[in-house]
């Protein structure tokens, strides 16, 4: 189906390798993995993520289930996991958070280069904190995952959007200039611009018309000091630029706001992220300080390219007789348990098929074992690259095999 798909090794050996790089740097900064249901109340993701945004208007798979329930396939991370936060009265009993989640989401959007309509996230969020050096520690956290990968070419831009004493204000600007060209915007910005002007700076369609032109924002003395020292504790230790037209594409954004961008074109933002100061207590919470990000996985594959790993010799266990079978499987068993990438077990099959089978598995080497060998109590190696083949004892076996993977 169109949007969606299978992933097949050696691809899928890059998803494991970017997620195995998160869960060490995730591990070495004291977040805990939190596993969010796939479906939600659609209402969690309207109430959270905002009515004005495309994620919201037009790409959710939403859909109601036998119990006449609106649901919806989850968009997005940060709502499944703030409602759990909400739900398990983390507030009370343990109010600072570093959760991280890795998982599919799902967008009913049209899909193209490096756009699926059910890709994977991987996502932090940091709840209970409303410090500068939280902002700070969670770009520099996505920044460790980014370089760890091994993405190399790739830049962070950085922007405050101010809080709710100075973003009115700048609304309300906004709305006025943008009025002035209110019957050339698009339909769905028409929609949003007394809600949410921001969102039009962040529209497809509009954008790119105004972003350069329309009022930047004016941060009030606590988000001006609040900003300065986040880019002080950056310093140094990450390269960035200020971006006063970056906006996100979410309602729920206030102060720090982040993008990490690798190449050009619309689809260049490979991980981003902000401040959410209202948010838990917009769903039912207590007011709680957070700020989070989501990692595109694919984005992030394709940043780097797909670079095949350097893989284990395989070693292929082939048995030439029935009496041979037990000692064939043990060995084949036993050499995993030593950390060898042991393949076979196809000892129905005669000596060609097995060989065959071997050669489709990329195997490096085949271990024989039949009659004469099992009374010599020995293995024959053979070597696939060279076509060489010697005998190995039974007790050496284990100690010969490693010295050649």
């Amino acid at each position: 189906m169109r949007g969606f798909r299978d992933i097949f090794a050696p691809q899928s050996d890059n998803f494991a390798e970017l997620e195995g790089a998160a869960r060490r740097v995730f591990a070495l900064a004291g977040a805990s993995e939190i596993r969010i249901p796939t479906v939600e109340l659609k209402e969690l993701f309207v109430k959270s993520t905002g009515d004005t945004t495309d994620i919201v208007q037009k790409e959710m798979y939403a859909f109601e289930d036998a119990g006449g329930r609106t649901l919806a396939l989850r968009p997005e991370g940060t709502p499944g996991v703030v409602r759990a936060y909400i739900e398990n009265n983390f507030a009370a009993n343990s109010p600072v958070q570093k959760l991280f989640y890795i998982g599919n989401m799902f967008r009913a959007e049209r899909p193209q280069a490096g756009r699926y309509r059910e890709f994977e996230q991987i996502g932090l969020e940091y709840i209970g904190s409303a410090a500068p050096a939280a902002d700070a520690e969670t770009i520099l956290i996505l920044k460790d995952i980014v370089a760890s990968f091994g993405v190399k070419n790739y830049s962070v831009k950085i922007n405050s959007l101010g809080c709710p004493e100075c973003r009115p204000a700048y609304k309300q600007e906004l709305i006025n200039y943008l009025k002035k060209d209110f019957d050339s915007l698009c339909d769905k910005c028409k929609e949003r611009l007394e809600r949410n002007p921001l969102r039009v700076l962040d529209c497809k369609i509009d954008g790119p018309r105004f972003v350069a032109s329309a009022p930047k924002q004016k941060l009030c003395g606590a988000c001006a000091e609040h900003f300065d020292e986040v880019k002080s504790l950056l310093d140094g230790r990450i390269e960035y630029a200020i971006d006063a037209n970056l906006v996100r594409g979410l309602d729920y954004y206030t102060r720090t706001v982040f993008e990490f961008q690798a190449g050009d074109g619309a689809q260049n933002a490979i991980a981003g992220g902000g401040r959410y100061d209202s948010l838990v207590k917009s769903m039912g919470g207590p007011q709680m300080p957070a700020v989070g990000f989501a990692m595109g996985v694919e984005r992030a594959i394709a940043a780097r390219g797909e670079v095949a790993a350097k893989p284990q010799k395989k070693i292929f266990v082939i048995s030439l007789d029935k009496t041979c079978n037990a000692k064939a499987f043990e060995v084949m068993y036993n050499l995993r348990a030593q950390g060898v990438i042991s393949d076979g077990g196809l000892f129905d099959k005669n000596l060609k098929a097995q060989l065959k089978a071997a050669d489709k598995a990329g195997a490096a080497f085949a271990l024989l074992l039949g009659t004469d060998e099992m009374t010599k109590k020995v293995f024959t190696l053979r070597d696939f690259k060279t076509g060489t083949q010697k005998e190995i004892k039974f007790e050496n076996i284990y100690t010969e095999v490693k010295t050649l993977i």
